[in-house]
């Protein structure tokens, strides 16, 4: 019991989701007769629902996929898991099967937002008595509340997206992997260059005048829509943040510059085509920059130059910062340690 409660211990101190799931499958793996267990994603691609491997083990240690979910050669429907798919259909807390072979698997799937994207599986040689289900339901429920508890931490209030303090710490994260990612053999399909992440900013035209004209309840929900319009716009593994008021900031992972320009152009025509309850029509001027380089302040400053570019020069348009560089309608800036020089 000493060192389940030590792994529990363990697993509640960390304030990062991948080592948080690493943790609870290390936990996991401890218990005796334990084959295998993984963490898996569940997404949704043209209307199918998939699942496939995120974290396990590989050769004495924990690795985690960093290919896009839609291209992973590991995805599969989640319909040749009826079990698991019926749990899911049915909101339920768990699922069985013996999948043969001596090998008894369980399913626990992660409720966030009444959605699931994450699934623990645990397979064992045996099935799954009564004790052994209580013991790995407890588990299973101090890693889900613990998991609740931080990602309510990360979160804007008002629209539930991820907060200005995340942003560092995934920024870094989604950087460190970009330069692999981007030169994997099964994405050099996608037309326009090489891929790359994009970091866009986001700014509402004369949002003022929405609250000014219709008030701060008409404001917050102009909010909480765009967002749901940006969670439709962009892919399960892009972030989007609230940075406070009515700015945005995405993270747009292994895309060329042609998507990117589609991306950021297919969303600013869909707020304008969205018809908000009272308001009605309104805009947004989109800034972005290649984030291959340089640190986050940096590359947000130059976001946020072409953003104001956009504003300053008719709103409602998307602006590419190296562009305007070239063009000659921006100055870059050139980064000596902390002092910016003009």
């Amino acid at each position: 019991m000493k060192p389940l409660l030590q792994n529990l211990v363990e697993m509640t101190g960390h304030r990062d989701y991948l080592r948080l799931e690493v943790s609870v499958l290390s936990t996991l793996q401890q218990l005796s007769g334990i084959l295998e267990v993984r963490a898996l994603e569940v997404f949704l691609l043209n209307g199918v629902r998939y699942i496939r491997p995120r974290t396990w083990m590989l050769s004495g240690q924990w690795t985690s996929t960093e290919s896009e979910a839609g291209t992973d050669p590991q995805r599969r429907p989640l319909d040749q898991l009826p079990a698991l798919q019926t749990c899911i259909q049915e909101r339920g807390s768990h699922a069985r099967a013996n999948l043969g072979k001596g090998r008894h698997t369980l399913w626990l799937p992660v409720w966030m937002h009444d959605q699931v994207s994450t699934c623990l599986e645990v397979t064992q040689s045996r099935p799954f008595s009564v004790h052994r289900l209580e013991v790995l339901t407890a588990i299973f429920n101090v890693y889900q509340n613990y998991q609740s508890l931080l990602d309510y931490s990360e979160r804007d209030a008002l629209t539930g997206l991820f907060n200005r303090k995340t942003f560092d710490e995934q920024f870094a994260r989604h950087s460190g992997t970009e330069n692999r990612a981007a030169t994997a053999p099964n994405d050099a399909r996608l037309p326009g260059g090489e891929l790359q992440q994009w970091l866009a900013v986001i700014d509402i035209d004369h949002f003022k005048q929405v609250n000014d004209r219709f008030g701060h309840l008409y404001g917050d929900e102009v909010l909480i829509l765009m967002a749901n319009v940006l969670r439709s716009s962009f892919r399960s593994h892009d972030r989007i943040f609230r940075f406070g008021g009515e700015e945005f900031v995405v993270l747009l992972r292994s895309t060329s510059l042609a998507t990117a320009h589609k991306v950021f152009n297919r969303f600013r025509q869909a707020v304008e085509e969205y018809s908000f309850p009272q308001v009605g029509r309104i805009t947004v001027s989109v800034g972005f920059v290649s984030s291959a380089s340089n640190t986050p302040v940096e590359i947000l400053g130059q976001a946020d130059q072409a953003l104001y570019f956009a504003k300053e020069n008719g709103r409602n348009q998307v602006r590419f910062y190296d562009e305007l560089v070239a063009s000659g309608d921006l100055q870059a800036r050139i980064s000596n340690e902390d002092i910016e020089l003009f």
